[in-house]
């Protein structure tokens, strides 16, 4: 292989893995804040599915993907208040509501854009956002060309792991998710309005899944099709895991995730000698094999899955 190939290959590599650990990491990030309050969401697939929609379609009637991120992160904050809703007002089995909302996701959304669009080979496409190159930071060879020549969501998403590991380390309000997400019990009696820290986050993680689907709808593929999210929802799920309820951890993880998605279409590209479906499943696989490897539990919040009932405690 001559130089040239073998720069474009790993220049093809490294953004590949750019593009499919960035709404990983958005929505696992948002999930963290969440799980720290408490509250569980196992519906992340149907909320990045729905505000990936939503995105979708604000860019493609007013032709504004800025309109279509604010609606995506509305959506996602609606859907996130509604899971909050539920678990923490009328104290549902946040599994089974998490993969309700899921469920549910999946059917608005599907019979929404056959209502819309109607039955297409070709679904329409959108502009989206375009990359915007850092001025002088985009000339460095090869990693100019890749980290530094992104559109804004992905800058926003290294942004945002520095954001949440300050907020939850160095804030009342992260102090107070933690707290929550210990023991609500303990967090009432300090005065902290624990129903309005679990909202918060609960919400805030749904408006970052919504963002997390706009992306791969506005900045990535420029379509939507229903099934675009193929799993990454629980990847982000399996990534708040993986990292212990820490940022920077989460962001490794979702790296990890994403250059094992990227491997396995090089390897198709190459014509490794496996059949396709297991390359397919190398994501999943490897999903799978870091849980069994590296999460032990530790670290977890002790209320989190749990209703509060006040009469019990």
């Amino acid at each position: 292989m001559n130089p040239s190939a073998s720069y474009d290959l790993i220049a093809g590599f490294i953004d590949s893995i750019l593009r499919v650990s960035t709404p990983i990491l958005i929505a696992s990030l948002g999930e963290l804040v969440g799980e720290l309050s408490g509250v569980i969401n196992l519906g992340l697939e149907g909320v990045m599915l729905a505000g990936a929609f939503s995105g979708f379609c604000l860019c493609y009637f007013f032709d504004s993907a800025i309109l279509g991120i604010i609606g995506a992160l509305f959506t996602g904050a609606v859907l996130g208040l509604t899971m909050a809703f539920l678990s923490i007002r009328l104290k549902t089995n946040q599994i089974v509501t998490g993969f309700g909302l899921w469920i549910l996701c999946q059917g608005v959304v599907g019979f929404a854009f056959r209502k819309i669009f109607g039955v297409v080979v070709k679904p329409p496409s959108i502009p989206g956002l375009i990359d915007t190159p850092i001025p002088v930071l985009s000339s460095i060879p090869l990693l100019g060309e890749t980290f530094f020549s992104q559109n804004a969501i992905v800058y926003f998403s290294w942004l945002l792991v520095v954001c949440v590991f300050y907020i939850l380390k160095y804030t009342s309000w992260g102090l107070r998710i933690k707290a929550v997400g210990e023991s609500p019990a303990v967090a009432e009696a300090a005065g902290i309005n624990y129903v309005l820290v679990r909202y918060s986050a609960v919400a805030f993680g749904g408006a970052m899944a919504g963002l997390a689907g706009a992306f791969l709808s506005l900045g990535v593929l420029h379509f939507f099709t229903d099934g675009m999210i193929a799993g990454l929802g629980f990847i982000s799920v399996a990534v708040v895991f993986f990292s212990r309820w820490r940022p920077f951890w989460a962001m490794i993880g979702a790296v990890v995730f994403a250059a094992s998605s990227a491997l396995q279409y090089r390897l198709q590209a190459i014509g490794f000698p496996l059949p396709y479906q297991i390359l397919l499943m190398l994501p999943y696989l490897v999903t799978i094999l870091f849980l069994i490897l590296f999460v032990r539990g530790e670290g977890a919040p002790a209320s989190l899955g749990e209703a509060y009932e006040k009469e019990k405690t």
